[in-house]
């Protein structure tokens, strides 16, 4: 990897002691999440990985023991807030899943799925906390 990622070691001690079956792909994804913007923080919130925009949380791993996938969680933060006319983002990937205008999810059943769409991936981060940035 070119860029260097700023993760935490907050993240990292979790994870270690979790001993996750995905650590490899839950490493993988936090090292694109990480590079993808370089003013997004990562700590632990809700038992997993989270990342922040302006100390607002946007993105949120869902990583539950002994499963066979991991899960990137696209929202606004912890408080129930209006929902938006319209999707959050214009994007069309089939990568998302939306659950609201205001939340989507990602899910990567393997290393290779993750290789595979980590510009699509990077082009969603970016769009996704752009809206925050214009308040």
């Amino acid at each position: 990897m070119t860029k260097q990622s700023n993760k935490s070691s907050e993240v990292t001690e979790f994870l270690n002691e979790l001993n996750h079956p995905f650590r490899k792909e839950i490493e993988e994804l936090r090292d694109h999440i990480l590079v993808s913007n370089k003013n997004l923080t990562e700590n632990i919130k809700w038992n997993a990985p989270n990342y922040c925009f302006e100390n607002e949380d946007r993105i949120t791993m869902r990583i539950q023991p002994m499963t066979t996938k991991v899960q990137l969680i696209f929202h606004r933060g912890a408080k129930k807030q209006e929902q938006p006319k319209d999707r959050l983002i214009a994007n069309k990937s089939k990568m998302l899943v939306w659950k609201e205008n205001d939340r989507a999810v990602i899910t990567f059943k393997n290393s290779q799925e993750i290789k595979k769409g980590k510009d699509e991936l990077e082009k969603i981060i970016n769009e996704w906390i752009k809206p925050t940035e214009n308040k």
